[in-house]
């Protein structure tokens, strides 16, 4: 089966756990999962089977949206609530105003570190695996977007509390996020939860957990849980073609593009049938706009 599942994840299990339980429900050997959740993390988590795992690197891409609740006056070398605490500060001073203006500031096109806790690898070595090994190392700063942050809840204190709904570029890191707000706030703070509520087009309303999956298979509805390769994608811009354009296509061959598309962009390339045949890029060549394929899902006939 190639397609993919919008699966929520409980707290506790590895994303990898999720991957091994799906794969075993379908009965698949080719899965894999569009970006890591944490073990204490919940909500959407991705999942790509057969063929779908050959686009998993667009759906990593998608923007991201997380709910957060996070804890201010307390910093903890993980940030987040599983780490050891390194400092504490009365927080108690940060009005609702306060908070406001410094979240206004983390909007936009922002620099984060990547924390100790992350899969980045420093000489070869995912950072976490060092951190195991008590090693703390230099990291690059990296730019991400954050698109909006919305204040759900505030609970002021020595210990404030608030809970914010974070709309982000691929590859923010929510507890760096938190750490980095308390940190401005001048109390320092660590993220307490974390729920993503949406990657891509896929958000949680319509997601399903591993025991309702295991329900489905017992009645025969598993199917419907699983989305085509080109619906996974619905929020990239399509173009169809001809079966000239197919052949084309499937030789790995460039298409001429439609007046639907920018230069740049990456599209979907749906056949007659309007199945997605291929994912390309939409370039200049000699002052007219052609696709060049980039990743193509269907082998020539014969």
């Amino acid at each position: 089966m190639d397609g993919v599942v919008n699966v929520c994840k409980t707290g506790g299990p590895t994303s990898h756990d999720v991957v091994d339980d799906v794969r075993r429900l379908f009965a698949q050997r080719r899965v894999g999962h569009a970006g890591t959740l944490d073990p204490m993390a919940t909500g959407v988590l991705v999942i790509c089977l057969g063929k779908a795992t050959r686009i998993v690197e667009y759906l990593v891409g998608m923007p991201k949206e997380y709910r957060a609740r996070m804890v201010l006056g307390v910093s903890t070398d993980t940030q987040d609530s599983t780490g050891v605490v390194i400092s504490e500060k009365d927080a108690s001073y940060v009005t609702e105003d306060d908070f406001k203006r410094a979240i206004k500031s983390f909007v936009g096109e922002i620099e984060q570190i990547p924390p100790m806790t992350s899969a980045i690898k420093h000489q070869g070595k995912a950072l976490y695996k060092l951190a195991r090994e008590g090693k703390v190392v230099e990291r690059a700063p990296r730019k991400v977007t954050i698109y909006g942050i919305d204040i759900l809840d505030i609970i002021p204190g020595s210990r404030a509390e608030a809970e914010i709904l974070v709309r982000c570029s691929s590859g923010t890191y929510i507890r760096t996020l938190c750490s980095d707000i308390g940190n401005a706030l001048g109390c320092g703070g660590h993220m307490s939860m974390l729920e993503r509520t949406r990657v891509g087009m896929f958000d949680i309303e319509r997601s399903v957990t591993v025991d309702q999956l295991r329900q489905a298979k017992l009645e025969g509805r598993l199917d419907d849980h699983v989305y085509d390769m080109s619906n996974a994608l619905k929020n990239m811009p399509a173009m169809m073609i001809d079966s000239e354009g197919e052949r084309r296509i499937m030789h790995g061959l460039p298409i001429d593009a439609d007046n639907k598309v920018t230069c740049g962009v990456t599209v979907r390339i749906l056949g007659t049938g309007e199945d997605l045949l291929a994912l390309g890029v939409v370039t200049e060549q000699n002052g007219r706009l052609i696709v060049k394929p980039r990743k193509v899902l269907i082998e020539p006939a014969g």
